[in-house]
């Protein structure tokens, strides 16, 4: 299921809605494909929405919210936001691969591949294998 967003992202992010598209997508299309080649970024579940790139550690609807995101800002740059959608902005740059770098950095501990499941399901059985 992550491998099929991230294919998903890969390939349709940044594709025009109107004849003619807008050179605003490059940059955000740019910046998917730099967290894409992140091999901790790609194991999370990936989503995009009004110019930012969005990871979750599970797959079904409601994200855990707790991994930052990056947004295209509309001179090129980028900012890194989060974990959550209330959180105050961490950073701008010019550079997606800083974005990126600054997002691995704020991984939570142990953050591994995306749970298959929801935040619940995956609380639930993180209980019952902590009890093992």
């Amino acid at each position: 299921m992550v491998e099929a967003a991230w294919r998903k992202s890969l390939t349709t992010t940044g594709e025009p809605t109107r004849p003619g598209g807008t050179p605003l997508l490059e940059p955000f299309a740019g910046m998917v494909r730099v967290a894409g080649a992140e091999p901790q970024l790609r194991q999370l579940y990936p989503w995009t929405g009004m110019g930012v790139l969005y990871f979750s550690r599970c797959t079904e609807s409601r994200p855990t919210w707790d991994v930052p995101c990056i947004g295209t800002l509309g001179d090129g740059r980028y900012c890194v936001e989060g974990p959550s959608c209330n959180s105050p902005r961490i950073a701008e740059t010019d550079s997606a691969q800083t974005a990126v770098v600054m997002v691995v950095e704020r991984l939570p501990v142990g953050c591994g591949p995306a749970f298959g499941g929801s935040p619940e399901e995956q609380a639930a059985y993180r209980g019952e294998r902590d009890r093992k």
